[in-house]
């Protein structure tokens, strides 16, 4: 769930931590300039009376400050925040009720002490079946760290790790390619865990900041943007899902290859296997670049399988850039850190709810199959609306659904079996005006390679049609009369008006639509000469014109300098991004009708006061 969101969701005390330590970070961020001006346009600056959407974006411009400070807390040695931040940065852990956040943690610490003594076992017997190698990795780090512990000991201090050694210990872990929980059993080998009460748990990670708990909901939230920041700092680089995605597409024996250099039993099932290898927290980059290849592989043999890898097996285009193996692995994470962030679903909302109803039909273990596979506490999970609030998308879904079964539910629907089974699914449920406005911002910039990631086809020609039919079916979803007729009458052949918003009374707002390649719409004489001759029209009709927007997905700033100095026109300028945020939350307030003065004020739109206005 969004922090926005959850924000929205608790009281002032529930917000209290985290706002003090977002309130410390933000006085000397690197982007202290971005974060001023958000706060700047607040009547009261003081973090406990911004609203929650600009809270969310202050957030996101110093998320590199709020890593460097959980990083501190990691040195607490006795915090538990290893195992705690690996629990609730898994796939489906952002969303908790306290009981179920008890049991995951029961559950892990007993996965722990049990493999703490299988690894203390290996280290004392000359016939466990442990590589020599790495059981000598094992022991160089354990050496290390018990060291890094105990040397307070000679000044009578309380031990505990330092920065420093900390630091030292991570590069060390690096280099003997340590998966996370390798990492974190031979931590416990020297400092024993001591089960704590999920309450005194709870508190410890919201004094952090890394979670919320809401007392009235019983519920802990772990925000998505809080959730990647924590999986950067456990060295994590990607989410679960697409670790999962990937490895899917590996061959039993590359799968066997990073089994047997992590100590896992390559002997398993192989769905098991792929399971065990995300649970161990394995280095993405790792597996890629050096995991699934015997020894003696040439670079250019890798690299060549990492290109087929991107582009046949995951279908990414246009081709990842990337020259050198380490360049194109680290476009990968950014395009799947990309795929995370957009909040595009890939189809409708309404096409996941019925997607969900139409394969609970067929495959009846679905729901149990989905509760397990995300670790989701509520009895019936088959809800889009629910899924989603878990960062869950119908893809995470399919992925997790053997071919066997998919096979199956295609026959049922009459959904074609060649090609990509999943990718013919997600085409079956498409509602294509709901997936066009989730990409009413990439038609007004006129992103092809953005529309065609989502499936939709668009010719360059046919994209500021589309932008313009786009705006009126969300003024039309607003409430407003989109007045075609009237727009037929007294358009002329030199004089075209976009749309025509009729309130009544002869009184009219007038809308213009722009799409734009290059970044920020700065053609501001043009613009105004065809409101200005679109108002006389109006006028000599005996219409009034009240308003004039101006709709586009991005405004430079001499633009709007421009507008602020216009006094014949009254116009607003108003984003793509801003528009389609309005109606997203008008269709969540109670609201029969858009009340149209709030649209009069700014000369560009304040989605923020819109949305807080329509809220009340």
């Amino acid at each position: 769930m969004k922090l926005e969101l959850i924000l929205d969701k608790l009281n002032s005390f529930e917000k209290n931590s985290f706002l003090n330590i977002i309130d410390d970070i933000r006085k000397n961020p690197k982007n202290v300039k971005k974060v001023d001006k958000i706060l700047d346009a607040e009547t009261n600056p003081d973090l406990k009376n911004v609203d929650s959407i600009n809270i969310a974006k202050v957030f996101n411009l110093i998320q590199d400050e709020f890593a460097e400070y959980v990083r501190k807390e990691f040195v607490n040695t006795a915090s538990q925040l290893d195992i705690l931040t690996d629990i609730i940065i898994r796939d489906g852990n952002c969303i908790m009720k306290q009981d179920w956040f008890s049991r995951l943690y029961d559950t892990e610490l007993k996965k722990i002490e049990k493999n703490v003594k299988a690894l203390e076992k290996s280290f004392e017997s000359d016939k466990s079946s442990e590589d020599e190698q790495r059981k000598r990795d094992y022991k160089i780090y354990k050496e290390c760290l018990q060291t890094a512990y105990s040397n307070d000991d000679e000044k009578q201090s309380d031990r505990k790790i330092t920065n420093d050694e900390l630091s030292i210990l991570l590069t060390l872990s690096s280099q003997l390619e340590l998966s996370q929980e390798e990492i974190k059993l031979i931590n416990y080998i020297i400092v024993p865990i001591e089960k704590q009460p999920i309450d005194n748990v709870i508190n410890d990670l919201k004094n952090v900041g890394v979670l919320f708990y809401s007392k009235k909901h019983n519920t802990v939230y772990v925000a998505d943007e809080v959730v990647r920041v924590l999986r950067k700092v456990r060295g994590k680089e990607i989410a679960d899902k697409f670790f999962r995605r990937v490895l899917r597409l590996f061959r039993e024996p590359q799968i066997n290859l990073i089994c047997k250099k992590h100590n896992i039993d390559w002997r398993q099932a192989h769905e098991q296997k792929i399971k065990e290898i995300i649970n161990e927290g394995i280095s993405f980059s790792g597996a890629l670049s050096t995991d699934i290849f015997k020894d003696g592989i040439k670079v250019t043999e890798k690299k060549k399988a990492i290109n087929d890898l991107c582009d046949k097996g995951l279908g990414i285009s246009p081709a990842l850039k990337g020259a050198a193996l380490e360049d194109k692995i680290g476009n990968l994470i950014k395009y799947f850190e990309d795929v995370e962030k957009d909040e595009k679903v890939g189809i409708s909302i309404d096409g996941y709810e019925k997607l969900l109803l139409d394969m609970s039909g067929t495959l009846l273990k679905l729901n149990a199959q989905i509760k397990d596979e995300f670790e989701l506490q509520p009895e019936n999970v088959l809800s889009g609306a629910l899924l989603l609030d878990y960062n869950i998308k119908p893809r995470d879904v399919l992925e997790i659904i053997s071919t066997k079964d998919l096979e199956k539910f295609c026959k049922k629907r009459e959904i074609k079996t060649r090609g990509n089974l999943i990718a013919n699914i997600l085409d079956a449920y498409k509602d294509s005006e709901n997936l066009y406005l989730e990409n009413y911002e990439n038609i007004g910039f006129r992103n092809l390679t953005a529309l065609k990631e989502n499936d939709i086809r668009l010719k360059e020609s046919e994209l500021g049609i589309k932008f313009e039919n786009m705006t009126k079916s969300i003024f039309s979803k607003l409430g407003f009369n989109v007045d075609e007729n009237l727009r037929k009458k007294l358009n002329t052949k030199r004089d075209k008006i976009d749309i025509l918003l009729n309130l009544g009374n002869n009184d009219l707002i007038l809308v213009e639509c722009k799409t734009v390649k290059e970044s920020g719409y700065n053609k501001f004489s043009s613009v105004s000469r065809q409101l200005k001759a679109y108002t006389n029209l109006a006028k000599s009709n005996e219409f009034k014109i009240v308003k004039s927007l101006l709709v586009a997905p991005e405004f430079s700033d001499d633009f709007v300098s421009d507008t602020e100095l216009e006094t014949e026109l009254n116009l607003s300028l108003i984003t793509a991004s801003s528009l389609i945020n309005i109606l997203n939350g008008f269709k969540k307030s109670k609201r029969q009708g858009f009340p149209h003065v709030l649209l009069m004020r700014d000369v560009l739109i304040q989605e923020d006061r819109i949305l807080k206005a329509i809220k009340k």
